[in-house]
């Protein structure tokens, strides 16, 4: 089994900077690739961040530039720096890594991190 939890969000003002965590654990034999998503209240959940094991890197439109995904040394812990946050920001955040575990591919969510931008 797979456990993701995450931390790290909360209230910050525009143009502010959050750092999200999510940490990684069970039985797993790779994580392939680690994501973040956000789903906005009334909006349909969108894909923020993926960062491959091999380091490749994606952002949707919105937030290149401002947003940096990265993970630990173990590559068991994944971070999202959130920098220059607007109110559009405001979701919750959900990690969700893919993962190979002794009985297949495993698509396992975290419970989510709220991020609140507002002044």
């Amino acid at each position: 089994q797979v456990q993701v939890v995450e931390s790290g969000g909360g209230l910050v003002r525009p143009g502010g900077s959050l750092r999200l965590s999510c940490a990684v654990s069970g039985n797993i034999l790779r994580i392939y690739a680690m994501r973040w998503h956000r789903q906005a209240p009334g909006e349909q959940r969108e894909l923020v961040a993926t960062i491959t094991s091999g380091g490749t890197t994606y952002y949707t439109d919105s937030v290149k530039g401002r947003f940096t995904i990265s993970t630990d040394n173990a590559k068991t812990t994944i971070y999202l720096q959130m920098n220059g946050l607007k109110p559009e920001d405001t979701a919750v955040y959900y990690c969700n890594p893919g993962v190979i575990t002794p009985t297949g591919r495993s698509d396992t969510w975290g419970q989510g991190t709220l991020v609140t931008v507002s002044s």
